[in-house]
């Protein structure tokens, strides 16, 4: 290609850029409102993304979701930037929850004063696509996971000013509360679901108002076990059961809901048989038309405790992974937003460095027509 068509190209592009790329506006979309693949897994470590994808984007499926956690003590913004690029080239949704770090056999307890440190790096960050999907704690209402201690009221002003300063940061974070253990009894080491959401919204009123979505651990109990024709709480279908309940505390707004964790123990249920109950969840009990995306937990995890809800031993996936891609899914087509900047200018030369700023990998594909080296 001729240094004259080259210029040719390039001016061409950077007017396109000026027409057809506006200035960025703020505000999360219904997740609803596009074609939408709910299929998704739970992973622990990012070395797993390509199995991942393999699974959750086969059977006609793409852009499937990817929860995972980010531990305050590994805000690392190139690896994660670099985890995010990989997840965009993989078409896999992130769905991120925030977590502490492991500190005297509990989870140590957050602290309002840390938010900010959370806000910076999330902000420093090139999302995947438009929606910023991030969940707040995990399981509150076990004292594990709050530093050994059940304080709803403590975890409802947390929650209120860690989405506040999200949202006044940018409009695009799509915010949820911890996913919930909803077979947990009130005891002195945890509090059943219901009393502690009431809790919740009595020491702040708007709490349920200020959140997105609605993350759910909607598990098969008792002991991991349950029918998948089973209703209610403690069952695939406790987030009907949580939705209900908070219908029932006043609470009118309507959530997208992420069951962010669920499956069946395999020390006590055959995989074969894990399969179907798992085919016949994603048909009939998770199509409902308010479930976004379903994350199964989890992926690879060979070690107690979780080794029983591995779909993954000895190196060796289990035919959950197999039947599970064998599943019919759809084509999902997530909203993204084309940037792009001029990062550099060099004097009398006419030539200009473009740089993607934005979340498709189109600009990048145009940009290598004028550094045909990157």
């Amino acid at each position: 290609m001729s240094k004259f068509v080259k210029i040719g190209i390039f001016f061409s592009f950077l007017f396109g850029l000026v027409v057809f790329f506006p200035l960025k506006t703020f505000a999360i979309y219904d997740p609803a409102s596009v074609p939408n693949n709910s299929f998704g897994i739970h992973i622990a470590n990012t070395q797993d993304l390509e199995d991942a994808a393999k699974l959750v984007n086969s059977g006609g499926g793409d852009w499937g979701y990817i929860t995972l956690v980010i531990t305050e003590d590994n805000r690392t913004i190139n690896l994660w930037q670099e985890v995010f690029n990989k997840m965009r080239r993989l078409h896999l949704i992130p769905i991120v929850r925030v977590a502490t770090k492991e500190e005297n056999g509990n989870w140590k307890k957050p602290v309002i004063g840390e938010i900010d440190g959370w806000v910076s790096f999330f902000n420093s960050l090139n999302w995947v696509i438009k929606n910023r999907y991030v969940t707040i704690g995990n399981e509150v209402n076990l004292g594990k996971e709050w530093g050994g201690e059940i304080n709803p009221e403590e975890y409802a002003t947390y929650l209120k000013e860690f989405t506040s300063k999200l949202k006044n940061s940018n409009a695009d974070y799509f915010v949820m509360p911890a996913g919930f253990d909803a077979s947990l009894p009130t005891s002195k080491v945890s509090l059943e679901e219901s009393s502690y959401l009431r809790r919740m919204l009595i020491k702040e009123p708007e709490v349920f108002e200020l959140v997105d979505g609605w993350a759910s651990h909607s598990y098969p109990n008792p002991n991991f076990s349950g029918s998948e024709y089973a209703t209610g709480r403690g069952t695939i279908k406790t987030f009907e059961w949580e939705m209900s309940y908070l219908k029932s505390l006043g609470i009118k707004k309507d959530f997208p809901i992420f069951i962010t964790e669920t499956g069946w123990s395999q020390k006590n249920i055959k995989e074969e048989v894990i399969s179907k109950k798992l085919k016949f969840a994603f048909e009939n009990v998770w199509n409902d038309k308010n479930v976004v995306a379903i994350t199964p937990f989890i992926l690879n995890y060979e070690y107690p405790p979780f080794d029983m809800f591995s779909w993954k031993s000895g190196g060796t996936y289990h035919s959950l992974y197999e039947n599970a891609q064998k599943l019919p899914k759809t084509k999902g087509v997530p909203i993204q937003e084309d940037k792009a900047a001029v990062s550099k200018i060099l004097a009398f030369t006419g030539l200009f460095f473009v740089e993607n700023k934005g979340q498709t990998t189109f600009l990048d594909s145009i940009i290598s027509l004028w550094h045909p080296e990157r």
